[in-house]
């Protein structure tokens, strides 16, 4: 389904938001993508999108898939049970029951309970500012990631994180510096489960924080005029009222951590049809006035640009709750992963997607995939 001037292309970009267990989703698109020819050159992530996008790109192409699938087998291993019934009410107990492990006894490989509790201990530093130790998901990097081959060959990475101390957002980017677990590390690090992590003097924080979508900074530092992103979002930004309290505290996180998505997509997209109005102008001025110097230095901001954002958004079941961000159980996550595989294919083989290619001069946003009836999420949509 890609076309030829598509696959392998440096312009080909994924926008991964943070969202725990729900990251799952991220790799079955990626996988997805990968089977119809689609190779990232460039991986921005937050949080878990951080995490996917280290093992895609500190792996060849051949391993990514496999090693995304080993360590999603591995962080759902602690629970392998299956629900009894397929969704309603025990599905929701079923998947409480499965978050509930997790905050008692961590996430095999990702991290694990502090003993003594923190609150029981005296304080010293910033490493006692937290439930868990994240000493598993540095052992689990060293194993599924290849820093040495991400540096030097994988496509270029950046992941953000959160000052501790000026309480703004960093971006380490492999164009700008080498990358290693640390950063990683840092750009998962959601308080206060997960514990600061050093970088050089400063400490460092999840990136969520500030910003869960990585789509601005992708904008901001691409050179390249014909961009295709696909922006995959753990979190919906639109849904229903809620009504009760556990509804509430579902919604408010969506809302939250979408890091307003929409608002975001639609000024970006106003800023490029800018630019390309501007490209068309610049080549409508008369010669001798095209080596005037504000029309000199209006034309650096180079050619008209074509850019598609492609929306890829995890849209709950009615049985999910607030929790399902850290219900890590087999179950689910398997769910996650062929919803993302799912969401592709609608994507690739919709009208609109083939209509797309050649991409046009401006900006083209998309969002094909189907939205769950009333029935299914209670009126959410996104």
């Amino acid at each position: 389904m890609a076309t030829a001037p598509l696959k392998d292309r440096d312009n080909v970009i994924l926008v991964l938001q943070g969202g725990g267990a729900l990251g799952a989703y991220q790799a079955g698109v990626f996988e997805a993508l990968s089977e119809h020819g689609f190779s990232p050159g460039w991986i921005a992530g937050i949080s878990i999108g951080a995490i996917n996008g280290a093992i895609i790109a500190g792996n060849r192409p051949e391993n990514r898939v496999t090693r995304l699938r080993r360590f999603w087998e591995r962080v759902s291993s602690g629970v392998l049970g299956i629900p009894l019934v397929g969704d309603g009410r025990h599905r929701t107990f079923f998947n409480e029951a499965s978050a509930l492990s997790s905050l008692a006894f961590g996430v095999k490989g990702f991290f694990t309970p502090r003993f003594p509790p923190p609150v029981f201990m005296a304080s010293d530093g910033p490493g006692s500012v937290s439930y868990y130790s994240t000493e598993p998901l540095v052992e689990t990097l060293a194993e599924l990631v290849d820093f040495d081959y991400l540096n030097r060959e994988g496509p270029r990475l950046s992941v953000g994180a959160v000052n501790i101390s000026t309480g703004n957002l960093s971006f380490f980017d492999k164009e700008k510096e080498p990358l290693k677990p640390e950063h990683v590390l840092a750009s998962g690090a959601l308080p206060p489960g997960l514990p600061p992590v050093k970088i050089g003097r400063d400490y460092y924080w999840d990136g969520g924080i500030v910003s869960n979508t990585p789509l601005q900074y992708v904008l901001d530092e691409s050179p390249a005029p014909q961009k295709f992103i696909f922006q995959v979002d753990l979190f919906s930004a639109r849904g229903s009222v809620p009504e009760n309290l556990l509804e509430a505290v579902e919604r408010e996180k969506e809302i939250r951590y979408s890091s307003r998505t929409r608002f975001n997509t639609d000024m970006a997209a106003k800023r490029i049809e800018y630019r390309a109005a501007l490209a068309r102008l610049l080549r409508k001025l008369p010669p001798e006035l095209r080596g005037d110097a504000d029309a000199r230095l209006l034309a650096e901001i180079g050619e008209e640009p074509a850019v598609i954002i492609v929306h890829l958004i995890h849209r709950g079941r009615a049985y999910e709750t607030q929790a399902r961000d850290y219900d890590f159980s087999r179950v689910s996550v398997d769910e996650h992963w062929e919803q993302g595989r799912k969401d592709v294919l609608t994507t690739l083989a919709h009208e609109r997607w083939q209509d797309c290619m050649p991409p046009k001069p401006g900006v083209t946003v998309l969002d094909l995939t189907k939205k769950p009836p009333l029935s299914e999420k209670h009126g959410a949509t996104s």
